[in-house]
């Protein structure tokens, strides 16, 4: 299971109905943050999470109203008796950004790993979690994130008592470890069918359309994507400040085919989404708004 928050959905600057971008996922007590715009510590006890399980904090870039509320988060998770590490990854430039802004924040009783993304698509496995990283194209050096978690083949009982594998060996294998016992040699592809398929979440914002984008939101379970103007006759000032409108957002899910869509990181001047999203739809229909803490529990396909 995977639990989904939209914390933040506003671009550029906080409203009152309306904190700036961030992302938080939930599974199995290790959680993660994709970016932390000025509010998500308060949006996130008003979701009443909590932020000590979060073990991982990708950035999309350095754009303040992206990263401006970690300083505060990082003290409340200091403040929780949290002594583990906190993995942050995102573009280069990562660790200077993160220091400098931890000036009025020295003194953390955890440690910062830094995982800088050098390439234009990089694969992370971390905590049960493959994280993919693509390069968007924005004014500034941008990622967007696709986060999976990939699940097992059926362990088979039939193959293992065939093979006279020992029962205490049944879990090891299962759990991917090759096992040695008795001379001989277990190794999970014996016990274990294909892969079944687990669950993935894409997310990208401050961007133009890119084909990548579609590479990565294919099929997923949910698409998050910036729709930074509704209006039609803003398509120029999305082109010039490097965003997307919902149409073009809507365009490459059509394409990639997820199970949904939520639009977000709205312009300011956008006071109302409501009236645009029948247009919207007429492109992909499983489009949804958007909204500080709008949430989804993903589960696991039934097996067959």
């Amino acid at each position: 299971m995977l639990d989904v928050c939209l914390l933040g959905t506003g671009g550029m600057m906080p409203l009152p109905h309306r904190h700036l971008t961030s992302l938080m996922l939930r599974c199995s007590g290790s959680d993660i943050l994709i970016d932390c715009g000025e509010g998500t510590q308060i949006a996130i006890k008003k979701k009443g999470w909590s932020a000590n399980p979060i073990d991982v904090i990708c950035f999309t870039h350095y754009h303040a109203d992206h990263i401006s509320g970690l300083v505060g988060l990082l003290l409340s998770i200091g403040n929780s008796e949290r002594t583990r590490p906190i993995t942050m990854i995102g573009p280069k430039g990562l660790k200077r950004v993160v220091e400098s802004l931890r000036v009025i924040a020295p003194e953390l009783p955890f440690e910062i790993i830094y995982r800088p993304l050098e390439e234009d698509e990089e694969h992370i496995d971390i905590n049960g979690y493959t994280i993919h990283a693509f390069k968007l194209r924005h004014n500034v050096l941008c990622y967007g994130y696709s986060v999976e978690l990939k699940r097992a083949g059926k362990f088979s009982v039939e193959n293992a008592t065939k093979l006279n594998i020992p029962k205490p060996l049944w879990g090891r294998l299962q759990k991917g470890e090759q096992v040695e016992y008795g001379g001989l040699v277990y190794t999970p592809d014996m016990v274990m069918g294909e892969q079944r398929r687990g669950l993935k979440v894409t997310y990208c914002t401050d961007t133009r359309p890119v084909p990548v984008i579609e590479k990565y939101a294919r099929d997923a379970d949910l698409f998050i994507c910036e729709g930074m103007y509704a209006e039609k006759e803003k398509l120029a000032k999305a082109k010039q400040y490097k965003h997307m409108t919902f149409y073009e957002a809507a365009q490459i899910a059509a394409n990639a085919n997820p199970k949904q869509m939520w639009l977000t990181h709205y312009s300011p001047s956008l006071n109302d989404a409501r009236p645009y999203l029948p247009q919207v739809r007429k492109i992909f229909p499983r489009t949804y708004l958007g909204k500080d803490g709008k949430s989804l529990e993903l589960t696991f396909d039934k097996d067959e």
